[in-house]
């Protein structure tokens, strides 16, 4: 039931490791230092975010009257990902100021993704 919970929370800190490493090593030569900054918090921000799916694979085995919203949670971490970290990827690569305009809808999902889990964490499991 939480298997997709824990396949995307490893495939995105995977990605987040190898977005890391070649932003270290292919981009340094080429992305000034606050473009590289950018690209560095996007994979700081994905890797946080792919640990809290690891961790909601985890909780939902075991509280499952609250599945849902942990669930619900879930969906939201993978959006704001792709928003938030990948608005900042675009950004670092192409210097194009407006794609950074879509980077805070990423944090909303991302802050709403943590209150859900909150709300998951506090439901009272049915006996």
């Amino acid at each position: 039931m939480t298997r997709w919970m824990f396949i995307s929370g490893a495939v995105s800190a995977a990605l987040s490791v190898a977005l890391g490493a070649f932003g270290a090593h292919a981009l340094k030569a080429t992305l000034s230092p606050d473009l590289l900054s950018v690209f560095e918090t996007g994979c700081r921000y994905q890797m946080y975010h792919a640990l809290a799916l690891l961790a909601l694979s985890a909780v939902s085995t075991r509280r499952i009257g609250s599945f849902n919203l942990f669930r619900t949670a879930a969906f939201l971490f993978i959006a704001g990902t792709v928003l938030f970290s990948g608005s900042l990827y675009l950004y670092a690569g192409t210097g194009l100021r407006s794609i950074v305009m879509v980077t805070p809808i990423g944090g909303i999902l991302f802050l709403a993704g943590w209150v859900v889990s909150i709300l998951g964490a506090g439901k009272k499991e049915v006996q």
